[in-house]
This record gives C-alpha cells, sequence and structure tokens, in this order.
C-alpha cells in the first residue's frame, strides 16, 4: 500500500488544550469555532491563538480543516464563520452530514486501497452505516448477520468497548457469541476482559475471528451523542497491510469526527 502523506498534520492529533488524539482535536476545533462565533468581524490567526493558548501552525491547520467543510471561511486574512451552518436544521442537517459522510468514505476507499465502512451502535444494536468499496476494493462477505456477531468483528467489538459494563452485558443477553471460526473469542469473560482493557486510542483488531478470509481493524468515532467507528477490511492475503491501514484510519477518524460533528 502507498503511504500518502498527511502533510504535518499528525501535529493535529498531539497534546495540546483540549487534550491528545482524535477526542481532543474535536474539542479544540470546536473551541476555535466559539472563538471565531465570538467576532462577527472575523479573527485573525493571531488573535485566536492567544485566545485559545494554541501555538499559530495549529490553528491554521484547524482552521483549514474546517474550511474543507464549509464551517469557516477566510475573508482577507480573517477566519468568519461559513455557509454550512445555515444548512444545521433538522431539515437540511441529516444529507448534509450523510453526503459529507460518503465522500469521505470514498476519499479513504481509494486512499487505503481497501473497503471502509461507518458504524453506529444505535437502540442496543450495532448498524453499518456506510459502506464504501468497489471491485478493487472488496468489502466483507456478511456470511452471518453482523447485527449478531459483535463479538466477533473489529466494529462490533470497537463498539462495544465504548459501552458501559451493563450495555455490554445487555447486548450479549441477546446475541450470545458463537464460533465463527477457530479465532473468535467464545468465552464472555474474556471477551468483556479484552473489552475493559481496550485504550480508546489504540485500533481494535479482527484476526480471522468473524471469516477466515477476511482481517479487519475499527477506529471509534464519536460526534454528539453517536457511539460509532470507523473500520476497514483487506483480503487476508493482504494482512501484512492491516497495522499501516489501521494506522491511517486512526489519523483519517479526526477529520470525519469533523465534518459529523459540527
Amino acid at each position: 500500500m502507498s503511504t500518502v502523506s498527511w502533510g504535518g498534520r499528525e501535529g493535529l492529533l498531539g497534546a495540546g488544550a483540549g487534550g491528545a488524539g482524535p477526542f481532543g482535536v474535536l474539542r479544540r476545533a470546536l473551541r476555535l469555532l466559539e472563538a471565531v462565533d465570538r467576532r462577527p468581524g472575523g479573527a485573525t490567526l493571531g488573535e485566536l491563538a492567544r485566545e485559545l493558548t494554541m501555538p499559530e501552525t495549529l490553528v491554521q491547520q484547524l482552521a483549514e480543516e474546517l474550511e474543507t467543510e464549509g464551517y469557516l471561511v477566510n475573508l482577507d486574512g480573517a477566519w468568519a464563520l461559513g455557509g454550512a451552518f445555515t444548512l444545521l436544521g433538522a431539515q437540511h442537517r441529516e444529507p448534509m452530514v450523510r453526503a459529507r459522510l460518503h465522500h469521505r468514505l470514498a476519499e479513504l476507499r481509494d486512499e487505503l486501497g481497501a473497503a471502509v465502512y461507518f458504524s453506529r451502535y444505535h437502540d442496543g444494536e450495532l448498524s453499518v452505516e456506510a459502506v464504501s468499496a468497489d471491485e478493487h476494493a472488496p468489502a466483507v462477505h456478511e456470511w452471518v448477520d453482523f447485527r449478531a456477531t459483535a463479538h466477533a468483528s473489529a466494529i462490533g467489538k470497537c463498539l462495544l468497548a465504548q459501552l458501559d459494563h451493563d450495555a455490554r452485558l445487555d447486548h450479549l443477553a441477546r446475541h450470545p457469541v458463537a464460533r465463527l471460526t477457530s479465532r473468535t473469542i467464545t468465552e464472555t469473560d474474556r471477551l468483556l476482559h479484552r473489552l475493559d482493557r481496550q485504550p480508546a486510542t489504540v485500533p481494535v483488531l479482527d484476526l480471522q475471528e468473524y471469516s477466515m478470509d477476511t482481517v479487519c481493524a475499527a477506529v471509534p468515532i464519536v460526534a454528539g451523542s453517536t457511539v460509532g467507528c470507523l473500520a476497514t477490511s483487506l483480503p487476508v492475503d493482504q494482512a501484512y497491510r492491516l497495522r499501516e491501514a489501521a494506522d491511517l484510519l486512526t489519523l483519517r477518524a479526526t477529520p470525519l469526527m469533523l465534518a459529523m460533528a459540527v
């Protein structure tokens, strides 16, 4: 898999006023929007950096990402709120977010050379909301319903890891663990122990637990009240690419959260 440069945006994931990792990036971006909103006449990078106590380079990276999504606009060197905010009413928000999501997933599919998925945990069930795949990046063959096999998939484990203990027990009571391959974890206590120890910033892997033909990775997506994840899958003969793909998935999860959260 070719490596695509992130052009220094790894710095977005570093520690700062909002904390490290993708959730810290989201918090810093929201603070930036609030700061711009307090200046109807626009704000320079220097003014925003001083108010937010962030380096100007970091403020510029965040502002440019938000500009891409239409939430900020640069007018003669000053940043102001962009036109996307006029579409945030209930009538317009859902189709706008869905169109942006599909566009982001298609970009990521082409960059990874692998199928990508956005999934949510909603009303007690796993739901694969969007898939971007093509003949060169095939999706996983759903040979057993994904909703019933959260214990065996990277998507499912990533979503379950974001739930509290009681919600996990409730899910597993309704969808008991079952052996799908020789590598599937079938002991509930062992699965719960792994979920408890799963760091939020580390991708969740499925190494032939759902299917012997496929390996997968997933990272959490938190946007508002959404319990979601971004995932990718590879044929097992390309398993050597999974770690690199998972690292890139982690980087790309940040702009996806920004696209969905505001």
